[in-house]
């Protein structure tokens, strides 16, 4: 992204530089030239004369937030590179409300979601961080019809349908080479097969090699012992109609060191047309699930499998902390463990100087209350404040 931002200095504020340390509070955040240039004590302070003073007070900082899971494949998204700045700004800004300044897209059409990440990058539109894995590996056959996507409000995608080894290893490199950033396996298909052990470990293989990271969509724990035995990365769902996850499959999943996107949100949507029991005894399969993953000390990844549910991501928080996540552990999530699992640095998570400028400023405590972590007043990606509240003002706004 363009350097457009101009000097900031949120100040005032409770910082929560990473999680499971101790807050920071009456504490300033020096931006300059879109990096942490220091994160200093001393309330009401004037850094420095040149810069867009925040009045931060009352607010509770925390870096940059991540949703892990996205897809670009609404109608909406269509065209992305012909929709009115202005029209694309508002859209950008379900996300950024909410405090994302980082998102990976798990699949939708790589030319499209390309367009719309180059139109934030060129400085166009104010939007996240966007990496994506282009159209996901499916069994031969595996792709939904077109109408599925009609009905569920989405582009018509063609995936990318593979069903041998030399079809695994071609296809995985194309989109890679036409500038994939991970790649998306589907381990089956509502519309019949599965991906043959020796197709997915190919994929594997091959993305690994090129350096990047491999997610798969299960849907049940078959999938899941599958994708953990061909080397995959990330678990991009939980397997509610699995039932609990056994001992020996939360071993497995600890041994490959996977992470875990558990996505509890989606299964009320998904299920809303079931009857209230079944629907609640999968959410509490679900919910069941994560808590069996954290117990073990299992990386996770926040995400919502947004495309397939509601922008607002509150009810992931609260399913999370249902099942025993805390404060610390949901802003992880968030934060330091995409850092490191995706970016490969933990303290890119985090609130240091030197550090790109990805802030998130909440209204309101997290740690008192995790639904606070959807109160965001600024989002604030390498320096340029991508979304503001409307009732957020700052407090000088020197010429």
């Amino acid at each position: 992204m363009p350097n457009r931002a101009r000097d900031l200095a949120l100040t005032d504020a409770t910082v929560y530089a990473a999680p499971g340390e101790e807050p920071l509070r009456d504490t300033a955040v020096l931006i300059r030239d879109g990096r942490i240039e220091d994160v200093r004590a001393g309330a009401g302070e004037q850094p420095f004369t040149d810069a867009l003073v925040l009045d931060c007070s009352g607010c509770h900082i925390t870096a940059g937030f991540w949703n892990a899971h996205v897809h670009f494949h609404e109608r909406k998204w269509a065209d992305a590179a012909a929709i009115p700045a202005s029209e694309l700004q508002r859209q950008l800004e379900e996300l950024t409300r909410f405090g994302f300044t980082s998102v990976f897209d798990l699949s939708s059409a790589l030319s499209n979601t390309q367009a719309l990440r180059e139109r934030i990058e060129s400085g166009e539109v104010r939007g996240p961080r966007i990496l994506t894995t282009g159209e996901g590996l499916i069994s031969a056959g595996g792709t939904p019809p077109p109408e599925v996507f009609r009905a569920l409000g989405l582009m018509e995608t063609a995936l990318s349908e593979v069903s041998n080894v030399p079809s695994a290893r071609a296809r995985t490199r194309e989109l890679l080479d036409a500038g994939a950033d991970a790649v998306k396996l589907f381990a089956s298909s509502p519309a019949g097969g599965r991906l043959e052990p020796d197709v997915m470990r190919t994929a594997v293989e091959a993305a690994h090699a090129a350096g990047k990271l491999v997610f798969v969509h299960p849907n049940d724990a078959a999938d899941v012992r599958a994708a953990l035995d061909s080397g995959v990365d990330v678990i991009a769902h939980t397997t509610p109609r699995s039932g609990a996850w056994d001992d020996a499959l939360l071993a497995q999943m600890e041994s490959r060191t996977a992470a875990l996107i558990p996505t509890l949100m989606v299964w009320k949507g998904l299920l809303r047309h079931d009857r209230i029991s079944v629907r609640e005894g999968l959410v509490a399969d679900a919910v069941d699930q994560l808590a069996r993953w954290l117990a073990c000390d299992g990386c996770v990844l926040f995400g919502t499998d947004l495309g397939a549910v509601d922008y607002d991501p509150g009810e992931e928080y609260a399913l999370m902390a249902a099942a025993g996540a805390t404060f610390p552990a949901i802003l992880a999530s968030l934060t330091t463990a995409p850092a490191q699992r995706i970016d490969g640095d933990v303290r890119r998570g985090e609130i240091r100087a030197g550090n790109p400028a990805n802030l998130t400023v909440l209204a309101s405590d997290p740690a008192a209350d995790v639904a606070a972590l959807t109160s965001v007043r600024y989002t604030i990606r390498a320096g340029e404040i991508i979304y503001a509240e409307p009732t957020g003002r700052p407090t000088n706004q020197p010429e």
